[in-house]
């Protein structure tokens, strides 16, 4: 029985939007698979981690209604490896499905789509949102690379999403560094804070596109749908206190380094050569509208390197991790920086004007 016709290209960027939320290895073996279902006149691919659920519609030519499992990396793994103008059909036999392009044949095992879980929806939605996916994406972009990944802090493994009338804001840390960011939505919103867990912002970000196309957040207290044209992404949020992060944003800092951004970051990463590969330090050693850079390691080598900038301020010593400096600096998409600062105990705020809502803390560390 012929279940499918497609384009490959259609094919796989179908399940390009859903195979990111499959883990590899899983204790129950329908979660390795994703659902294939037609009703309705509507062809639909679905994919689950039990905290996480992916939607997306294929066009393509289908029969009867049905509906089955099938593993999901091989399906894509092989869709992928056919050529760009293959036609791609799935048919059943038995127990199986039979996957044929051209010459090409590949038989998968199924498992049964009514044992296949799914992600109750709809349930306690207290804000809706739209706003367009280039603005939401580039959100993400400026906060997605501080979030935690696997800290016992579960609540820092993820970002906090916060509304509050027509602002939109978005913060994510590690404890060691915290980047803020955030847009004005054409209307108000009722105020809402959830934490969304770190799988669903990196799957979230790679769905997104650079258009005015809208994307709908249906914000609930324990889940967050999605909306975007043809796809949907519906997530359990994470339960906890995410920290008081306007506590955490330095204010009135007395020293301020104004800079072209690609230049630091450049001196940084010729400098990050020779630093400690555990501790990834650097000293930033300021003085009259010059910025001086110095890396050291355990091999009693240094790097050295000196810009000019625009500062005024007394002289100050500082150190940071390498690492979360470029982070922060290459999120950046503007010719000037601003590194604000107190003394060398003190967090260090970047901030650009070129990326209003914008806002980077990184804690120093002795070195």
């Amino acid at each position: 029985m012929l279940l499918i016709q497609s384009e490959r290209n259609a094919l796989l960027t179908a399940l390009s939007a859903v195979v990111g939320v499959v883990e590899r290895r899983h204790t129950l073996p329908i979660l390795s698979n994703l659902l294939l279902e037609k009703k309705a006149g509507t062809l639909t691919l679905l994919a689950t981690d039990l905290e996480l659920q992916v939607s997306t519609r294929l066009d393509a030519q289908a029969g009867d209604d049905f509906a089955i499992t099938i593993a999901a990396r091989k399906l894509f793994d092989i869709v992928r490896a056919l050529p760009d103008s293959a036609s791609v059909k799935l048919d059943t036999k038995d127990s199986q499905v039979v996957v044929s392009a051209g010459k090409s044949r590949f038989t998968l095992q199924t498992l049964p789509a009514a044992d296949f879980p799914r992600v109750e929806t709809g349930a306690g939605v207290g804000a809706v949102v739209r706003l367009p996916q280039k603005t939401l994406k580039r959100l993400l972009q400026l906060v997605q690379f501080a979030m935690a990944s696997q800290d016992i802090r579960y609540y820092l493994n993820g970002m906090l999403l916060v509304l509050d009338g027509q602002q939109l804001r978005v913060v994510a840390t590690d404890g060691h560094r915290l980047s803020y960011a955030e847009t004005t939505l054409d209307a108000a919103a009722e105020a809402q804070e959830v934490i969304i867990p770190r799988k669903t912002v990196i799957e979230l970000s790679k769905l997104l596109n650079d258009s005015d196309e809208a994307v709908e957040l249906r914000i609930g207290s324990n889940q967050v749908t999605i909306a975007l044209p043809g796809t949907e992404l519906v997530t359990k949020v994470v339960d906890g206190k995410f920290p008081d992060y306007q506590r955490v944003i330095p204010a009135n800092q007395p020293r301020h380094l104004k800079a072209n951004r690609q230049t630091v970051v450049q001196a940084l990463q010729r400098a990050a050569i020779l630093s400690n590969e555990k501790f990834r330090g650097v000293r930033l050693v300021m003085s009259d509208n010059t910025l001086g850079i110095v890396c050291n390691n355990n091999e009693q080598e240094e790097a050295a390197d000196e810009i000019e900038v625009g500062y005024d301020g007394d002289p100050l010593d500082v150190g940071f991790n390498v690492t979360y400096l470029l982070d922060g600096l290459v999120a950046v998409n503007a010719d000037e920086i601003t590194l604000s600062l107190g003394d060398a105990n003190s967090s260090m705020l970047l901030t650009s004007e070129g990326e209003p809502g914008f806002k980077y803390v990184v804690m120093p560390m002795r070195i």
